[in-house]
């Protein structure tokens, strides 16, 4: 494809060698949501689920061999946007400073409370932690969701008056380096995709939860998600139509309408399927179909827009400002990442699929002991 041609822009040649990496990126992305997206909601269920402490202890036993791996995701996802692109990485996290710090909370809070919930038999210090691993694992698909659908509304982005290099988040030129870009985040769509996020996390734990689990706890995990399954098909759906039709894409709109497609009925057949190793497929089928959807928005632009225009694109149809190439670090330094990533990320494929394999079979009462012991 000649990208050239496709997004119009003013570059000569743009290299190949930024959207191969952009795909990378979104692969990453998209790897942990699938992953960590099923243990978030595990954690969060595990106060409502888990009736006695060996219930709540079975609970964290079904992601405790996984859950810091699947972080590995996220780490891997983030250090591979440092370094391929560095101007997107920087106004991100400088703009989303916020955001992104409350995400690090939750996940320093959720990882404490699995590591130290056994450390001590007192119930108060085990429903404490038990509760720390919940509201983490709600704030940090919360604040995800909240962040995705930003991008698909687009960040306003502007030059820095001080240094016309570099690109700030906010509101409007007129406020520049004086309102942190925050409470502009939580619009109605913004909240939705949050709520959306945190939702299908539910709904992805506790289909988890019926593959993985037995007895009561199970029985509980397959009632849960017919219910939060229909609240996730309503929610995604809204969700979905509302960001094609009020905020349409300028890039493949066919394809993110049939993702669309695909979403709903991966998750429609997911909660006709409760307690079946389908229903778990096709609800990472959902998190795959939303996630490619954003990415593909985000190819051209990498989910910025003119803060004062409101638009990624100028009156001639040429991209404006931070874009997918603009963004890149030099070919040479992709190149060499990229021979680096085809050695690491098999490496990590093969670890999560072994992780996986050795502890694949499911958990009941009847396997804890009755000594305290070690969860995580």
């Amino acid at each position: 494809m000649n990208f050239q041609f496709a997004f119009n822009l003013p570059e000569a040649v743009p290299s190949a060698l930024a959207v191969v990496w952009f795909l990378l990126v979104a692969v990453l992305w998209i790897g942990y949501l699938v992953l960590e997206g099923f243990d978030y909601g595990v954690a969060m269920l595990i106060p409502f689920l888990g009736k006695t402490e060996k219930e709540k202890r079975v609970l964290i036993n079904t992601i405790g061999p996984v859950w810091d791996g699947n972080e590995v995701w996220l780490l891997t996802a983030g250090g591979a946007m440092f370094l391929a692109f560095p101007a997107w990485y920087a106004t991100l996290f400088s703009g989303l400073y916020l955001p992104l710090f409350l995400v690090l909370v939750g996940l320093i809070i959720r990882g404490v409370a699995f590591e130290y919930r056994a450390k001590n038999p007192d119930s108060r210090w085990r429903a404490t932690f038990t509760w720390m691993a919940t509201i983490g694992s709600f704030i940090v698909p919360l604040v995800f969701g909240v962040g995705f659908a930003n991008f698909i509304i687009g960040l306003p982005v502007v030059t820095d008056p001080n240094n016309p290099a570099l690109y700030v988040v906010a509101s409007d030129a007129a406020n520049v380096g004086v309102t942190p870009y925050f409470w502009e985040l939580f619009s109605p769509f913004g909240l939705l995709g949050g709520i959306a996020v945190v939702v299908l996390c539910l709904f992805h734990g506790s289909l988890y939860l019926t593959l993985k689990t037995k007895g009561e706890v199970k029985q509980r995990a397959a009632a849960f998600a017919k219910i939060i399954g229909l609240v996730a098909i309503v929610g995604g759906a809204v969700f979905l139509v509302c960001q094609n039709l009020f905020w349409p894409p300028v890039f493949l709109s066919g394809l993110n309408w049939l993702l669309v497609v695909v979403a709903a009925v991966a998750l429609v057949v997911a909660w006709l399927s409760i307690g079946k190793g389908v229903a778990f497929v096709c609800s990472a089928v959902t998190w795959l179909a939303v996630a490619l959807g954003i990415f593909i928005r985000m190819l051209p632009t990498l989910g910025f827009v003119d803060a004062g225009t409101r638009t990624a694109f100028d009156s001639a149809g040429q991209l404006l400002g931070l874009n997918v190439f603009t963004a890149a670090s030099q070919d040479s330094t992709l190149t060499i990442a990229l021979v680096a990533a085809c050695i690491m990320v098999p490496i990590v494929l093969a670890y999560t699929i072994w992780a996986y394999w050795v502890f694949r079979r499911p958990v009941g009462v009847e396997n804890i002991p009755d000594e305290v012991a070690s969860a995580a």
